[in-house]
Parts: structure tokens; C-alpha cells; sequence
């Protein structure tokens, strides 16, 4: 996997050519003085109530050009989102550069070579563009050996998405390209039936149309399915704390709650787990991690799969007396916004409390968060304190972030965090 390229060719797939092009007339901009000191510090988000002026109504997608109000010098170009309350997605600040194929082509160069360290026989799955840190604001590009899944988070890249697919095949090696839609713009409210033919899960280039493919992470065999899967079908930003939790297992009995298509059991029975525990609601994810588990050489029989929603199997659990000497949560993002902030913490002191109930002596708790909202300093104070309330103390063995292909470039981009931590 160099960064050199042979193009994917299309192969009865989508036809690029039916796509928008941009509007050639770029929208002057004018924002508030807090927006340009953030504009030159980097931030890559203009919000609509930064804007003060503005040359005319834009189209998702336009470029909006951003100058500075004293000498009307460039501060920064970006995606005009009028669908957005994040009015101007940037994608070049302080030094004007032109917007094209080639400035993709930059980019993706440079994203590969922050994710060298990661690309070996050992790993062909990870995530290849994570978003505004990466120059790419709104959308995603996950690798899983030769297929691409490219995510968009909104409209505004439709018009320049011919130039970001004709970078890729410039700079990168691949087989297959799949397009995954983020539930906003899969939605009525934004018409979907409009987007130019593109639908979720459609493939844009290539001739594998079951979606179905093999990763390899730290040695380990993965299937994921990149049409229907959650994300874009695996979680790659578990990939360091999987590896922790394989250092963690050998010889105990490991819950894994949130299993989904099974990361971490696979991992804790490549550690030595003497069995697995997975729960997950989903039925077809379960099936894959059973999969997963025989495609790496080990027992089935080492893995009790529950189907059940979270909440309700740990009730069974506990009810039953089980007793783990490993539990890992990993559940996905509870606060989505400031409204669901009180469920979130809520739902994350439940989880404590009855993860904790189900430890034997000296267990091990993994506890994750991908809730961006809770920052890492209030989901540790509010795992301690949960843990406490509950008559349990917890000495923490480690605290984790992002992995390497998950940089964080602004602080808004921040959002993964694990405590590792032994039940006194």
C-alpha cells in the first residue's frame, strides 16, 4: 500500500460525469472579529452567526472566501454549507491556493504520509482521511485493504467530489470506492432524492458489489461490510485499546458489552482469554463476529454471544451472579448534542455500576466514551465518581486517545477516551 497510484477503474459503477459542477463565481466574505483571530489560529469552522457580509446567496458547495475586514487580505477558502449552522467548512487558511484536483491530490499525500507508521502486512485497515484534521472538513475515508470507503457529512462536497475521487485514484492504490451518507443527509428533510443519483452504500468505483471485505489489524483477520455496517463498517479508532486489552486478558473471563462485530473479543481470546463473553442487539453484527472468531483459528465455543440490548443483558448478567475478571464498554456516542447531555451521563453511571457488579476480585474495567460533548477530564471524573457511589474504588491502570490515523487537528475533533482501571 505506497502512496504511488494505479487508477480504479468504474466498472459498470456510478457515472462521475452526472455530478454538479461548482459555481465558478466564489462568495466574498466578510466575519466577525473572534471568527478571524479563530480563522488564524486554524479553526476550521465558520459559523453562520460569524458572518457579517457576504457578496451574494450561495449554493452548497460554492466556495466562500473569507478576508480580513482591515486590509481585505485572504484569511481562508471553504465549503459554503447554507444547509449548516457550520456555514463555511475550511479548507485552506492564510496562504490563497487554488481549490482543484491537484489541492486534494496534496492533501491525500500528506494524510498518508501521517499514517506510514501504520501500513504494513500486520495492518491494511485504517482510517486514511479523518476529516477537518486532515484538510478534509465533513467527510471521512476509511481503508480496508484495496477498498475505499469514502463517508460524506454534507452536500457541499457533491460539486467537488469528481476532483477528490480523480485525487484518490491519482494517490492512492485501490480496488473499490464506496460512498456511506452520514443520517442527515440520508434524511427527507434534505431531500435525498436530489443528490445526483448518490445514494448510501452505492459504489463509485470498482467491481466488488457485495461490499464484503477482509482487513488485517495487528495480525488479526476482520470481515466488515462496508455497505451496511455502522460507520463506515468497523471502528478503527479502537484499534490501540483493543491492543491493550489483548495485553490484559490472558487467562480471564472477559465480558465484552457493545460487541458489535467483535474488535475486542477477538483480541482478548488472541490475548488468552479462557472465554468471551460478547452482547450486542445486533443479531447480523454478532454473526460476523462469530465469523471473525473462527477466521482467526480460535474455539466458538470460547464465545457466549447474547443478543440483547445493553441494559437488559447486564440485568441478566448480574441477575444470574455471573462474575467476570475482564469488562469491556464500549458504547456508542450517547450525547449527540447539549440536550442529551443529562441521558448521556445517566446512561454512563448505569453502565459503571452494573460493569462493576459483574467484576470478580481484582477485575479489570475498560470503559470507553466517543461522546464528543464529554470531554476526557468529565467522563473520568464521571466513571470515578459513579464507581464510588457505588461502594467500589478504582485504581486506574491507564487512560487513553486517539490512535495515530485519528489526529486531532482542533479541539473540536477530539472525542475518544478509555479508562483502564482494577476494582480495589
Amino acid at each position: 500500500m505506497s502512496s504511488s497510484a494505479g487508477p480504479a477503474e468504474a466498472t459498470g459503477a456510478f457515472d462521475l460525469d452526472q455530478l454538479p459542477q461548482r459555481a465558478e463565481k466564489n462568495i466574498a466574505v466578510r466575519v466577525k472579529a473572534a471568527a478571524e483571530r479563530a480563522l488564524r489560529q486554524g479553526h476550521p469552522w465558520v459559523f453562520e452567526d460569524s458572518i457579517v457580509k457576504q457578496s451574494h446567496l450561495g449554493n452548497g458547495g460554492d466556495l466562500a472566501v473569507i478576508y480580513d475586514r482591515a486590509d481585505n487580505n485572504f484569511l481562508a477558502v471553504g465549503l459554503y454549507d447554507p444547509l449548516s449552522p457550520i456555514r463555511i467548512k475550511v479548507l485552506q487558511s492564510l496562504q490563497p491556493m487554488r481549490i482543484n484536483q491537484g489541492f486534494f491530490a496534496d492533501k491525500l499525500r500528506a494524510a498518508q504520509a501521517k499514517r506510514q507508521p501504520l501500513i504494513s502486512a500486520e495492518t491494511t485497515g485504517f482510517r486514511l482521511v479523518y476529516g477537518e484534521s486532515d484538510g478534509f472538513p465533513a467527510l471521512i475515508i476509511d481503508r480496508y485493504g484495496d477498498t475505499l470507503a469514502l463517508k460524506l457529512y454534507t452536500t457541499a462536497w457533491i460539486p467537488h467530489l469528481r476532483a477528490l475521487i480523480q485525487a484518490l485514484q491519482e494517490t492512492v492504490i485501490f480496488d473499490d470506492l464506496f460512498l456511506r451518507l452520514s443520517r442527515t443527509l440520508q434524511s427527507d428533510r434534505l431531500n435525498v432524492a436530489r443528490l445526483f443519483g448518490l445514494r448510501d452504500g452505492q459504489q463509485l468505483l470498482g467491481d466488488n458489489p457485495s461490499g464484503q471485505v477482509e482487513l488485517v489489524e495487528n495480525g488479526l483477520l476482520f470481515q466488515a461490510d462496508v455497505i451496511k455496517g455502522h460507520k463506515t463498517g468497523f471502528f478503527f479508532d479502537q484499534r490501540d485499546n483493543r491492543s491493550k486489552a489483548r495485553d490484559l486478558a490472558k487467562g480471564r473471563r472477559v465480558l465484552d458489552v457493545f460487541a458489535y462485530t467483535g474488535g475486542f473479543s477477538v483480541y482478548a481470546l488472541a490475548g488468552g482469554a479462557r472465554s468471551v463473553t460478547a452482547l450486542d442487539i445486533s443479531e447480523p453484527a454478532l454473526e460476523t463476529l462469530k465469523l471473525n472468531v473462527e477466521n482467526n483459528g480460535f474455539d466458538s465455543d470460547q464465545v457466549d454471544v447474547i443478543v440483547s440490548d445493553a441494559f437488559e443483558g447486564l440485568r441478566q448478567l448480574i441477575a444470574a451472579k455471573r462474575k467476570f475478571n475482564l469488562v469491556i464498554v464500549d458504547p456508542p456516542a450517547f450525547a449527540n448534542s447539549r440536550a442529551s447531555m443529562r441521558n448521556a451521563v445517566l446512561g454512563y453511571r448505569r453502565l459503571v455500576e452494573m460493569a462493576l457488579r459483574l467484576l470478580a476480585k481484582d477485575g479489570i474495567l475498560v470503559m470507553a466514551s466517543c461522546s464528543s460533548r464529554i470531554n476526557a477530564d468529565m467522563f473520568y471524573q464521571l466513571v470515578m465518581r459513579s464507581a464510588a457511589v457505588a461502594g467500589f474504588e478504582l485504581d486506574v491502570l491507564d487512560k487513553t486517545s486517539h490512535a495515530l490515523d485519528h489526529p486531532i487537528g482542533f479541539a473540536e475533533a477530539e472525542y475518544l477516551k478509555a479508562l483502564f482501571a482494577r476494582v480495589q
